[in-house]
């Protein structure tokens, strides 16, 4: 029995602060990222979805509503499809500026490889692949569509793949609206594909 996940990485943010706002609540889609969103909708409209599935947060949530309305579904809340743990929430943190320039916050970046600035990269896998499982057993024989953000559905794949999780964030491949696809025989994993009907998107620039 064939079943399909797809761990669908939310459109754009409204974020005119241009701060890292990780797990922070009122993060809404841009009007661009609306139209990511029913992007997507169109380019799975004619999938055999079952089950819609979001991270509680609300750019995950509004990613899901089109998706679930073409397919007369309800979107279905799982908190481990949120997204990473932060120290450096509602921070600016980009290379040479902000957070990352004050003595005060250096201790946070003692070990990338874990990392400790935030939630470690092995938990994020556990989580994720605990939902990934709920998802494909809710759809089971179907597809199922879960809508999660960048570095959790990023993080595992690589652990799908036997990769190190630590890694060049400006090398993730999970563009914003983009789909990671798990196509599962029975319980085990078969093949991962990758697409981007919305269009690339620079992964240095977050958008998450």
């Amino acid at each position: 029995m064939t079943t399909v996940v797809h761990m669908l990485r939310h459109g754009e943010v409204h974020n005119p602060e241009k701060v890292l706002y990780g797990r922070l609540p009122g993060y809404r889609l841009s009007e661009r990222g609306q139209r990511q969103a029913l992007t997507v909708a169109e380019a799975v409209a004619g999938h055999d979805l079952a089950h819609v599935v979001a991270s509680p947060l609300q750019r995950a949530q509004e990613t899901a509503a089109p998706i679930a309305a073409a397919h007369r579904l309800d979107i279905a809340t799982d908190e481990d499809l949120i997204e990473a743990g932060n120290q450096f929430e509602g921070l600016h943190v980009a290379v040479g500026d902000g957070a990352l320039r004050e003595p005060k916050h250096w201790p946070k970046l003692v070990n990338p490889f874990k990392p400790s600035w935030g939630e470690p990269y092995l938990e994020i896998a556990h989580r994720m692949l605990g939902a990934v499982h709920r998802a494909r057993e809710a759809a089971a024989g179907h597809e199922a569509l879960c809508v999660s953000h960048q570095l959790p559905i990023w993080t595992l794949r690589r652990f799908l793949e036997g990769k190190a999780l630590w890694h060049d964030p400006r090398r993730r491949q999970c563009s914003l609206a983009s789909l990671t696809s798990l196509v599962f025989d029975g319980d085990e994993l078969r093949e991962i594909v990758y697409s981007e009907p919305a269009g690339a998107t620079d992964p240095k620039v977050t958008g998450a």
